[in-house]
């Protein structure tokens, strides 16, 4: 793996699936601009400006890059050079949106009625010059892209597993950050220092939801100071090079938990841990949800589980699969998602338990690996 992105081989690898699932669809190619899709295709982090850049994959002939020139440098720590794209740089008082149509030839100009895709992250301030010079407006390449993007390769999949274990090394550490009279905003100080230092290249989100702001899923934090007996929610993850997210949460208590509390949680992880049990390929992701809930909903804490089961990660935080009901999706070996169940008492507290899994031939491997139970982080005596 080169600093920053994966082996050449990996991007050609996609970049001739992609141009494959584009053909299968029926399409007169790709156009991919900046964003995670773009990421993905050839390992470029440029960004999206006024001025077009596009990666442009026809069903037929070779990919281009449409480039500004005063953004060339933008391409050096993709993988375009070594695979051979050609880059087509443009200047101020060039049309960029010909040079795309160009490109993708013939069938760029509904050539047998094919019809040309665009990234869903394609911004209208291109969008619409494009669909003017092509003719009609395109369609979305969501379809494509989210296909190939929701199984992960070996190269993913080994990228997960190095982002889990060090978010796992955080949470190690995030008993030594929790006392009475600190308040969230302190404790994520300390959680956002541990990200960095456990090898993540920055932070992506910190969820310290102590005592009543536990039970809002998407509380941050505040300066409510904790307290002694208080259930603390924490939910931290970030990019680790190339650029895959880890997320996860565990759920802590300062001092011994109330009965209430421990008996609930307890059901909490059963709940957590059939999700984990009922994967596996051909499962459908709402089946997943339902294993979840159903073990809550048997405890009757149905009404206190308020989101979906999961989420798929990658080089997005969130991403397709999504575990939810009414998403009839089957689940493939490499799929790789979220696994976090919660339960939510408005005004008292919540708590919730998060893995990453990937889909493997006969179940699932989770990335995270640090213990299911409700860390108990003992206090003085006063």
């Amino acid at each position: 793996m080169t600093q920053g992105r994966f082996s050449t081989e990996v991007y050609a690898q996609r970049l001739a699936t992609a141009a494959r699932a584009a053909t299968d669809a029926g399409l007169a190619g790709l156009i991919v601009t900046p964003g995670y899709d773009l990421r993905y295709l050839v390992g470029s982090r440029t960004q999206t400006f006024e001025r077009l850049t596009a990666l442009v994959l026809p069903s037929v002939g070779d990919p281009t890059i449409v480039v500004p020139r005063l953004e060339l440098a933008s391409l050096r720590e993709s993988a375009v050079s070594e695979l051979g794209v050609t880059v087509r740089d443009w200047v101020d008082g060039e049309d960029p949106y010909q040079l795309v149509v160009d490109a993708l030839g013939e069938a760029g100009l509904g050539g047998a009625g094919r019809a040309t895709a665009v990234t869903d992250s394609m911004p209208a301030l291109h969008l619409l010059p494009l669909a003017d010079v092509l003719g009609v407006v395109p369609v979305l390449a969501t379809e494509v892209m989210r296909t190939l993007r929701m199984v992960k390769d070996a190269a993913e999949v080994d990228a997960l597993r190095k982002a889990g274990a060090a978010i796992d090394r955080v949470h190690a550490r995030v008993p030594e950050f929790l006392a009475p009279g600190r308040t969230e905003a302190d404790v994520a100080a300390d959680i956002s220092e541990a990200i960095v230092a456990e090898g993540h290249s920055e932070v992506a989100f910190i969820i310290v939801g102590s005592g009543p702001h536990g039970a809002d899923p998407h509380h941050e934090c505040s300066d409510r100071e904790l307290q002694v007996g208080d259930v603390i929610v924490v939910d931290i993850g970030g990019p680790y090079e190339p650029g895959y997210n880890s997320d996860s949460t565990r759920t802590y208590c300062l001092g011994e938990p109330a009965a209430d509390v421990a008996s609930r949680y307890e059901v909490l992880q059963r709940a957590q841990r059939a999700a984990v049990d009922a994967i596996r390929p051909g499962v459908t992701a709402e089946q997943v949800d339902a294993a979840a809930r159903d073990v809550l909903a048997a405890e009757g804490l149905a009404e206190a589980f308020v989101h979906r089961t999961g989420h798929g990660i990658g080089l997005s935080v969130h991403e397709e699969p999504y575990i939810v009901a009414g998403n009839s999706l089957p689940l493939q070996e490499g799929m790789a998602f979220s696994v976090e169940p919660g339960i939510y008492f408005p005004g008292q507290w919540g708590a919730r338990i998060e893995d990453i899994v990937i889909v493997t031939s006969d179940g699932a491997l989770s990335v995270n690996n640090r213990p299911h139970d409700l860390v108990v982080v003992p206090v003085g005596s006063s």
